[in-house]
């Protein structure tokens, strides 16, 4: 990969670490379902006007969406809601690394190496440590739901990685807006489904006055984490997943948690316990070996891109 494609997927990973404390912030404020929906209808106007539809066709555009958007932060938003720590969070969604490289190589034929399938285990092991020397104040709820954020989000990577950077209907390579393209039109696959959930979940009345008497903290997180999460980062990460292997791009993921588990404890004082931090680590080893950052030099960069 190009050096300026990873400098702009490491500020992706700096916009989405932080991102978990905006989303910490906004949930005291908004109840998760309707900020998820509130985020997106931001993410889609005025964009979806002024953004190319994608070349893939729409019901698989709307797949997508269903994983990497509507799946991926219905989850989270609840799971940081029942008091998952948001530097924890972070940590523990990198399981979408060792995911993608799983689902791909079911999905996609892209088979693991033996050091892939050490890494898979090595971060397996590391989830197992977290999950389960997790702080008494972490309801199990909120970790599992976590993880099953993961899976979303590494379910969407696969998908995203299937239909490539060609534009199926004239076989020509897309341009460098086609992941921001794919970003806000699968996000028409949220507002609606969100809205109504949180009006069965919390209410009409809740949702009226939530809707009608937004705190600025509600505002300012909204617009971070439509804005600069998703059109940003998103716009970026798609395109970068089209443009290269699933198991090339994943791995910059391993910053999140540096930058949100950091962020964590300079603004809320978050500090992970002996528990956290070794399976934190482990989890990271595994992501780093099976990802090929600890090659050995010369050795084939497994993952390249094509």
């Amino acid at each position: 990969m190009p050096l300026r494609h990873s400098l702009l997927a490491v500020l992706v990973m700096v916009i989405w670490g932080t991102n978990f404390l905006a989303i910490d912030l906004g949930v005291d404020d908004v109840p998760p379902a309707l900020f998820v929906a509130v985020r997106f209808v931001v993410v889609l106007v005025p964009a979806i006007f002024l953004v190319p539809r994608p070349a893939a066709a729409m019901k698989d555009v709307l797949v997508v969406g269903l994983f990497l958007s509507l799946g991926q932060f219905a989850l989270m938003y609840t799971a940081i809601w029942l008091d998952m720590p948001p530097g924890l969070a972070s940590l523990v969604l990198q399981a979408q690394v060792v995911l993608t490289v799983l689902f791909a190589s079911v999905a996609l034929r892209e088979r693991p190496t033996t050091p892939q399938l050490v890494g898979v285990v090595l971060g397996a092991v590391g989830l197992v440590v977290v999950g389960l020397g997790r702080s008494a104040a972490t309801p199990a709820v909120a970790f599992l739901l976590t993880l099953a954020a993961a899976a979303s989000w590494a379910t969407g990577n696969v998908i995203v990685r299937r239909l490539g950077s060609v534009d199926q209907t004239t076989g020509t390579r897309q341009g460098p807006l086609a992941g921001l393209s794919m970003t806000v039109w699968s996000g028409l696959v949220v507002p609606v489904p969100m809205f109504a959930l949180a009006v069965l979940l919390d209410g009409p009345a809740a949702v009226g006055h939530a809707l009608t008497h937004p705190t600025w903290t509600a505002v300012l997180s909204t617009l971070y984490t439509a804005w600069l999460a998703s059109l940003v980062g998103y716009g970026v990460w798609n395109t970068l997943l089209a443009r290269y292997r699933a198991s090339a791009v994943a791995p910059f993921t391993m910053l999140v948690p540096v930058v949100g588990m950091t962020a964590a404890w300079i603004a809320f004082g978050e500090v992970p316990n002996a528990a956290e931090a070794g399976g934190g680590l482990l989890l990271l080893l595994g992501v780093a070996i099976t990802s090929g950052l600890l090659r050995r030099p010369g050795s084939p960069r497994y993952g390249s891109g094509t």
